[in-house]
Formats: structure tokens, sequence, C-alpha cells
């Protein structure tokens, strides 16, 4: 399959294949280096904006033209149904190259050329698929995909013209049946057709694209790795970008053979999709830690390396909260890299916030840091609750103030006692959070519940 030809700019002066026109020096425009065509080149990316599928959009298919170009491809200009005075729906004259051959249809395919005309008679010869009726149409349209292109064909030869449609062509003109008037009016419906068309195909693709990126953002979700655990998982994710599945908000547990329980949560700075990306590349980096046996400040001060190389700027921090619980569940580790302190309920006890006097420093703030690892007692019944500042930063009403770890922690006990547990609380908790920041929140919101039955 030939590759499309890079358009090339206007042709100035006279169009080609027709009248000469009169050149500077009394000659004719042939011997005027001013009507030579200059070599290809693609546009600079400053003339073109790219749509909101990231294509972009060809001159041939966006706003409707002020002045229409046709190229006619026809081996037989001379007997050519064009009408000299071809008019648009404006009434300006319709400019009209000529090309013979494709060799000539490639030089003169520019950007402001709007439709073709293509003879379905011409030869193809020299070409390997002469057998096909319509490969010189086939070429045509690999060469010019944004443009639109009309087929004409004899009166005898009308289910030709048929197949072209089914092929690619906007529409097909019988040559004897032509006029000036019928041939304005199918240059313009085929423009717009063709535009119509590339907008929706434009709007298909961004739609499989979005899919593509909701599936890719739903596999990079983790799945916890608890198998043969008594302990019971729940978790509940918000991204804040808008019709995003992912934030810059990670979470993870895993069981490691020993059978301690290893949970984590964490919130690189930011929300956009890099933040997202790094966010992946760290959970995906303590999991592979985590089970190679990591943990504590050995496990933090290589993550921190990780997030050092793959950040894209010097200015990217990641807090971090890790916990690793005992096979008997009864006592846990946890350390703390910037980030908020877990909250701990047990049963005939208020829940409250383990304690965090000896906070680490986000990741990539201080080269050299360290984390210290305390060891927190959690008995023989309880629910450990993680989760990243998006749940406590929410306004609270029209007062301006912040939901806090205080308020977060009263809204819990609230809930606790109303019977709420497991998924149940997480999605209540999320939704009160929403309603009294009177509307969505604009921080990535990650919260994970790990219990353990008496």
């Amino acid at each position: 399959m030939p590759a499309p030809v890079p358009r090339q700019e206007a042709i100035p002066a006279a169009e080609s294949g027709q009248a000469p026109a009169a050149a500077p020096n009394g000659g004719s425009a042939q011997d005027s280096p001013e009507t030579r065509v200059t070599a290809p080149r693609t546009a600079a990316p400053s003339e073109h904006t790219a749509d909101r599928t990231g294509t972009v959009p060809d001159r041939a298919e966006t706003a409707a033209p002020a002045h229409l170009t046709l190229l006619l491809i026809e081996d037989d200009p001379g007997g050519s149904p064009i009408v000299p005075g071809l008019l648009d729906q404006s009434g300006k004259p319709v400019r009209v190259r000529t090309a013979r051959n494709l060799t000539e249809a490639e030089r003169l395919l520019t950007d402001d050329v709007h439709c073709i005309l293509l003879d379905l008679a011409l030869p193809a010869s020299g070409r390997a698929d002469d057998a096909d009726e319509l490969a010189v149409l086939k070429h045509v349209l690999e060469l010019a995909p944004r443009h639109a292109v009309l087929a004409l064909t004899g009166a005898d030869d009308t289910e030709r013209g048929a197949e072209a449609v089914r092929v690619g062509a906007q529409d097909y003109l019988v040559r004897d049946e032509l006029d000036g008037r019928l041939l304005s009016r199918a240059i313009r419906y085929a423009v717009e057709r063709k535009r119509s068309d590339s907008a929706e195909r434009r709007l298909a693709e961004g739609r499989v694209r979005a899919q593509e990126n909701r599936r890719l953002e739903r596999g990079l979700l983790p799945t916890p790795l608890l198998d043969g655990s008594p302990l019971r998982f729940a978790a509940r994710y918000r991204p804040g970008r808008s019709r995003a599945l992912l934030g810059g908000d990670f979470y993870d547990v895993v069981r490691t053979p020993d059978g301690t329980v290893h949970a984590m949560i964490g919130d690189v700075c930011g929300h956009g999709p890099d933040e997202a990306a790094l966010g992946v590349e760290l959970r995906i980096a303590w999991r592979a830690l985590t089970l190679a046996g990591l943990c504590g400040d050995q496990l933090l001060g290589t993550l921190q390396q990780v997030l050092e190389h793959e950040r894209p700027d010097d200015e990217i921090f990641a807090t971090l909260c890790t916990v690793d619980i005992a096979p008997d569940g009864r006592r846990a580790g946890l350390c703390l890299a910037g980030h908020p302190s877990p909250l701990l309920a047990r049963p005939g006890r208020p829940a409250r916030l383990l304690p965090y006097d000896n906070n680490g420093p986000a990741l990539g703030l201080l080269p050299g840091a360290r984390w210290p690892r305390m060891q927190v007692e959690l008995g023989a019944e309880w629910s450990l609750m993680l989760y990243t500042d998006g749940l406590i930063e929410g306004k609270v009403g029209d007062t301006g103030e912040r939901l806090g770890q205080d308020g977060m922690v009263e809204m819990i006990r609230r809930q606790l006692s109303e019977g709420l547990s497991g998924e149940e609380l997480l999605r209540t908790a999320v939704n009160e959070v929403r309603d009294l920041n009177g509307g969505e929140l604009t921080d990535d919101v990650a919260v994970l519940l790990l219990d353990r039955a008496g």
C-alpha cells in the first residue's frame, strides 16, 4: 500500500493543466519560476489545532471553504465535461486543476484542494493491480484520505460508479448527464459529506480511545492478594480528574508466604495523568519489593529511589502509609512518609487515629531520609482504615473550613455506631464528605479498610 504523500502548499499563479498565464517577462507561465510547483512539505504543527480526539484535521475537512478548488483526474482533458463558468454556492468561480495521470495528481494535490473528480476509465497501466477495475480509485483514496472524491463514469457503467461509492467515493456522476449546475451541487455535497463523515469518524475514534483508556485504567487498579488470610478487605476510589478512573492516589494489599498482610496507601502530589502513571509505578514497585521481603525503612528508601528516577519533575513528591499486620492479626508495624495516620476502630472503644509522632518526610523531599517503623497493638477484633488526604480536605458547608482528621474521626464514629461496615461504610463516608463539600471533591480520594473479626 503506497504511503500518503505529504500535502503541499497551494500552487500560486496559473493552475496546472489549464491555459498558461502570462509571465512577468512576457513568456509563458511554464518559463516563469513563480509558477513552478515546489517540493512537497508537511505543514508546520502551528498551522493546525488538534481536536479533542488528538487527531489533527486536514484543511479539506475543517470549516466550509471560502473558495472551492477541484482537482480533475482525467487522461483526456480536452473531452472534459467541466463547464468553464462553474460556480460554487456563493456564486464564486470554482478553481479547476487537471491531471492526466496519478503522477500529476500527486503533484497537484495541495492543501487547498477540496474535491477530486476522478474518471474511473483512467488507465492503471504499470500497476500490479491492473486487473482491479477500481485500482486507480483506491490509489486516490489512499493518496487523499481526507479529501472528498467524486467518481466519473459513463452511462453504461453506472454499476461501477455505485461500487466506487461502496469503496469510499462520496458519490458518482454520469458523464453524459453532467452539466455545470449538477457538478457544482455534487461538489458541494461531496465536500460537506466528507466533512461530516470525517467528524463522525473522529468522534468514533475518540470514543474508542476513551473506552481503551478506561479499560487500561481499570486494569491498573490493584487486585488484593489475600488468599489464606482471615482479614476482610474493602476499598473506595474516586479520582479528582473529570471522566477519569485513575488519579494520583494509589493503594495495594498483599499477603506474604509467612502470613503477614501488608497494606499500603499513597498520594502523588497533583492528580493529572502524569501523577496517575507515577502512582501506578510506585504501587507496582511496592508490591514487588514487599513480595521480595523488604519492609519498613528499607522498603521506603528503595521506593524513594524509584520515585526520583521516574518523576517528570524534581518538585514531584509522594506521601505514603505502610502497615504490616502480623500473622496472628493482633499487632502491626506502621511507617508514615508524610501521610495521614490510619484510623483504628475496636468494639467498645471510640475510633481513634494511630500515633503519628514518628512521621517521616514524604518520598522525594529529602535525600537519605529515614522512616521509623512503629509497633501498634490492634487486639483481637478491629477495623483499620487507611485513606488519602482527599477524604479530609473537603470543605464543610459555606464556612470554608476543612473537614480535617478530627471531623473525619467523628464522622466514622457516628457511622460505625449506626452499624455500617465494609463497603457500605466506605461508600457512605465518601458520599457524606462530598455532600459536606457541596459537590464533587477536587482532589483524588482513596480509602481502604481491613477488618478482623474476633
